[in-house]
């Protein structure tokens, strides 16, 4: 009999091998494994106003997961300084493309003047709002 249960730390870990192994099997590798590219800005009080938490897969592409600024800290370049940093490393580290979802309240303009393009667009999610998914070229 089958069950389905909460994952302990381990049942992840297979879980994540499984799918490793199946992708493998059918595309490469270009890259070792996931390489975490994680970055935060603080000022002179030593206090965290913005970050980037991205990395790079198996197939050479940038995933950037979270950028944020804090709110007074934002209008001052401080969120294209962390993304130009986190590509120019990333391209650094052998990766072709960049992706990202961000909502239509967040930061949608912003990645379209970095030269992102939308790829697809998830309406109504959350309510009344839409997700948006982008990708760049970096090689």
């Amino acid at each position: 009999m089958l069950t389905i249960e909460v994952c302990g730390k381990e049942d992840v870990r297979q879980v994540v091998d499984g799918i490793n192994a199946y992708n493998l099997a059918h595309v490469p590798a270009l890259a070792g494994v996931w390489t975490p590219l994680e970055y935060v800005v603080k000022n002179d009080e030593k206090e965290v106003v913005g970050g980037v938490l991205a990395g790079i897969g198996y197939w050479n592409g940038l995933e950037i997961k979270v950028l944020w600024v804090k709110e007074e800290y934002r209008g001052q370049g401080l969120g294209s300084r962390l993304l130009e940093y986190v590509e120019k490393v990333a391209r650094e580290k052998g990766a072709t493309v960049s992706m990202l979802d961000t909502f239509d309240f967040q930061a949608k303009e912003f990645y379209l003047k970095k030269q992102y393009t939308i790829i697809g667009e998830l309406p109504n999610f959350p309510q009344g709002h839409t997700r948006i998914y982008l990708s760049k070229k970096l090689a």
